[in-house]
């Protein structure tokens, strides 16, 4: 038995496919909005459908107001930039123009993982978002390479700073900025299962830090040490490689269909626990976009007819939509259960 069919979009309905029989598709009602993104209560397979709707919208909210918010950090940072001459902050605001520019891939990616499957993108089209994330990784490494760039040139031909005291509060507002950003991203990316954002958030948490080193750049040079703010350039650029890396393992993990271990042994157990079903012989799952699509195998009493364990399977779909977060695709197998 399979877990459910394409009726609009991402609207989904279960059926069964008793092994080595028909199939037979019994739509399911919608109960409307769930009001609950992470655990939703409900047993209507209609409902778990308006929870990915809704991650949707809410990804496409985060997006827009990191955006907003990461701009008018960079641009308040870049009028600093020309008082100052500081070339610390200039790294440091480079870096945060290429992160709010992060968020337009993100957008289309949210907006297009919307459409509607068809013959020929069959899983319709979430997987965008990770085509976003490794944009996101080439932004990245762009703003390394520059902001390397910078530092080294300024480490070999030394230029006075002025308005130190301006520097140092534009390095603070830098943080302050980014920190905010980093919070809601990272909030709303885990809320709704979107690796690609979450990674941003934490590139964002980077790039406030980085922030408080030019300010600390700005101290140092206060102090007499006048290659100070190079030298924080030259930190800021590895600090960068380092959100690289990380950022690139999670978008390596959902192109190669990695879970958290975790994942799957919370959708054996529930399935296991589903009235009527007797063992969870197989269990598959992966990530399509910010959603988790399951594929997993029951067996159930050999003496159930079709319909009874058609009603399994519904069962089984209903508990795991409901129990498992992020979970909104389930394809279920039925097989009798044998005990040799």
């Amino acid at each position: 038995m399979t877990g459910h069919d394409a009726d609009h979009g991402h609207r989904h309905a279960p059926h069964c496919h008793p092994h080595g029989g028909d199939e037979h598709a019994h739509p399911a009602g919608s109960r409307g909005v769930m009001s609950q993104i992470l655990r939703p209560h409900s047993h209507d397979a209609a409902d778990a459908i308006d929870v990915a709707l809704e991650s949707d919208r809410r990804g496409i909210r985060a997006v827009k107001i990191s955006f907003a918010a990461l701009m008018v950090t960079a641009v308040a940072q870049l009028m600093v930039v020309v008082v100052t001459g500081s070339i610390a902050l200039l790294a440091d605001t480079i870096h945060n123009f290429s992160d709010a520019l992060t968020a337009i891939p993100l957008f289309i990616a949210f907006r297009l993982g919307r459409r509607d499957a068809n013959r020929r993108y069959t899983y319709g089209y979430r997987r965008a978002e990770d085509l976003a994330g490794l944009f996101v990784l080439a932004m990245i490494a762009t703003s390394s390479v520059v902001a390397g760039w910078q530092a080294i040139d300024r480490l070999i031909d030394p230029r006075p700073l002025e308005h130190l005291g301006v520097l140092f509060a534009a390095g603070l507002v830098g943080f302050i900025g980014n920190e905010l950003v980093a919070l809601y991203r990272i909030r709303e990316g885990r809320a709704i299962g979107s690796a690609a954002l979450v990674a941003d958030g934490h590139h964002a948490r980077t790039d406030g830090f980085t922030s408080l080193a030019v300010a600390l750049g700005a101290v140092g040079v206060w102090a007499g040490f006048e290659r100070a703010d190079p030298i924080i350039g030259i930190v800021i650029s590895i600090a960068i490689l380092a959100v690289l890396l990380g950022a690139g393992r999670q978008i390596y993990y959902r192109l190669m269909d990695a879970v958290d271990p975790s994942i799957v042994d919370s959708i054996r157990h529930e399935a296991a626990h589903t009235p009527g079903v007797r063992a969870v012989s197989a269990t598959k799952v992966r990530w399509l976009g910010h959603r988790l699509v399951a594929d997993i195998t029951i067996d159930v009493d050999p003496t159930n007819t079709v319909e009874q364990g058609h009603r399994v399977a519904t069962a089984t779909h209903r508990r795991l939509t409901s129990r498992v977060a992020h979970v909104d695709d389930v394809n279920i197998h039925v097989h009798p259960y044998r005990t040799a």
